[in-house]
């Protein structure tokens, strides 16, 4: 009978480590803010890896004006376009962030 209970203790053991290991991995990667898998597949179906996603982000042209659509918020346009939140609001020091006005032009550069 101990024998028994020794195994049960060390399977328990066991799936506690793992536990423990597995959220330190999801505190990890929800703080680092890397919450897009490591390879996205194409139109063709074809795995790409980051490294093509990050290239046409970067060949994208970086837009100097956004013209405010239906539904915008400060945080959706600044990661729409890459640009942080209160850049935004340097930039346009007139501008009311609760009173976003669809077809209203806002720097961003």
């Amino acid at each position: 009978m101990k024998n028994k209970n020794s195994i049960i203790a060390r399977i328990l053991a066991l799936t506690a480590l793992v536990g423990a290991i597995v959220v330190v991995f999801v505190v990890v990667d929800s703080e680092t803010g890397n919450n897009e898998p490591a390879q996205q597949k194409n139109a063709s179906g074809n795995n790409s890896g980051g490294q093509n996603a990050n290239q046409q982000q970067q060949q994208q042209p970086k837009r100097k004006f956004y013209v405010v659509q239906e539904g915008d918020t400060l945080t959706i346009i600044a990661r729409k376009n890459g640009v942080r939140v209160a850049r935004i609001e340097a930039l346009n020091p007139d501008l009311d962030p609760q009173a976003l006005i669809p077809g209203q032009r806002l720097k961003l550069r």
